[in-house]
């Protein structure tokens, strides 16, 4: 009998239901879900917009890509510039973040000529070769090929970037906030400077926003509270609610060309009609405004029961650090709570709610945070 390569740590519930910010599992036990799979879930489990959209999809046609004309991808890319303020940028369809990387890194090497890449610790998603060498996460070993090109810089340090960013680098990368860092926020005096470097030394500037983008923060993309305008942003998770999809936006500094980047399953209909739909329900129900407000109230509600070492993030990006492994917080929070949240390291809770997060579901955390970190200290 075949089973699954087991690189995961799996719960011992199965969701089989979905609604808003709630699951059921199996034994119809409901829980709130702050966490979304790692941001996905950006405008709620099951919305009836979102269902009906990819209902009428499947029903027409459920996939194609590249050879033919889907009015779709431009319809998505309209409206992703719009909604995003960057109505001046293409749109590059992909399936995931790791090939939305994968593809600016390959963009930015195609426009300088250049091989050298400059990224900053724990700096960005990836899953292929090329970007697993540019994340200095340890427990991923990468091609030593690859790792020849890359040079690691630390996170918001403005005196490294100046004395380590070359004319010879042909891309910088790093999160506007890292997730898997720790929820830690980039300075505006940070992402000034490398705009500013990136500017003297013709090095391709790429915004990795695979999970602080999409309306988490309550601007579009994190990076937009410092001014600045990338050459590329990458996107995926919260961008199809579920649905797989990814994306690059491109600076119109850049010439496309035929053959110039590839993809089998990148802007299918399906796809397209999930990354509509989401930004026309964050459009029409106002999330980036939602995101803004249920962020300060939650953060607002943590400062008050305290307990932590340090509170960070923005909107519905949040990591609360403590100064003991989270393991057992989180343990409680579910199974006694009924509350999925996540983790960064061992220490840092970490919350990624639906972008439609209400105040009741907030106030739910709250409490159950309040008894737990109580009992804590």
């Amino acid at each position: 009998m075949s089973h699954l390569f087991d690189v995961y740590p799996l719960y011992d519930i199965e969701p089989v239901k979905a609604e808003g910010s709630y699951l059921w599992d199996t034994n119809g036990t409901k829980y709130l879900d702050l966490y979304g799979g790692h941001a996905v879930i950006s405008v709620g489990h099951c919305h009836p917009y979102y269902v009906e959209m990819l209902s009428k999809q499947l029903h027409a046609i459920n996939f194609y890509s590249n050879s033919v004309k889907i009015s779709l991808q431009e319809e998505l890319a309209e409206k992703l510039g719009d909604l995003s303020g960057y109505p001046d940028y293409k749109l590059f369809l992909v399936n995931s973040g790791a090939e939305a990387n994968e593809n600016a890194l390959k963009l930015a090497s195609f426009h300088t000529g250049r091989s050298k890449v400059v990224a900053f610790t724990k700096a960005f998603h990836g899953r292929t070769a090329g970007a697993v060498a540019a994340t200095d996460n340890p427990s991923i070993v990468a091609p030593v090929n690859y790792n020849k090109h890359v040079t690691f810089l630390p996170f918001n340090d403005v005196d490294a970037l100046e004395n380590g960013i070359t004319e010879e680098v042909c891309a910088v990368i790093v999160e506007g906030i890292q997730g898997v860092g720790g929820i830690q926020v980039s300075s505006d005096t940070f992402l000034q400077a490398l705009r500013k470097k990136c500017d003297e030394t013709g090095a391709v500037l790429i915004l990795d926003s695979v999970q602080c983008g999409y309306g988490r923060t309550g601007k579009f993309f994190s990076h937009q509270f410092s001014g600045i305008h990338p050459d590329l942003m990458t996107m995926a998770k919260g961008m199809g609610n579920g649905f797989p999809i990814g994306g690059v936006l491109i600076s119109p500094k850049f010439k496309a060309s035929y053959g110039l980047l590839g993809t089998t399953f990148g802007g299918n209909h399906m796809a397209c009609a999930a990354g509509i739909a989401v930004l026309d329900i964050m459009k029409n129900e106002n999330l980036l405004d939602n995101a803004t407000e249920i962020g300060e109230y939650l953060m607002k509600g943590i400062q008050e029961i305290g307990g932590y070492k340090e509170l960070r993030g923005r909107g519905l990006m949040i990591g609360i650090e403590y100064d003991f492994p989270v393991k057992d917080l989180r343990n409680k929070l579910l199974f006694e709570h009924k509350m999925f949240t996540g983790v960064a390291g061992a220490n840092t809770i970490r919350l990624l709610p639906s972008l439609a997060l209400g105040k009741d579901e907030a106030d739910l955390f709250l409490e159950a945070l309040r008894i737990e970190v109580t009992s804590l200290t």
